[in-house]
């Protein structure tokens, strides 16, 4: 029985590193703490967040009453 050798996956990017992906044809930003991609594109100024990574920063910083 011979073993066919396992398709090789993309490289993981380096720690650090910003990527860019696409939905619907505009590029997304990562997600600066998980790398996740936002629902932002890429070409906005500033920290972006994906969707949990944002709920979670407005838990931290919510007034604790």
């Amino acid at each position: 029985m011979t073993q066919t050798p396992a398709p090789e996956s993309a490289p993981e990017p380096a720690a650090g590193t910003h990527q860019v992906r696409e939905k619907a044809g505009t590029a997304l930003a990562d997600c600066v703490l998980c790398g996740e991609p936002t629902e932002y594109p890429a070409s906005t100024r500033g920290a972006t967040y994906c969707p949990v990574c944002e709920w979670q920063e407005a838990q931290r910083t919510a007034c604790s009453g």
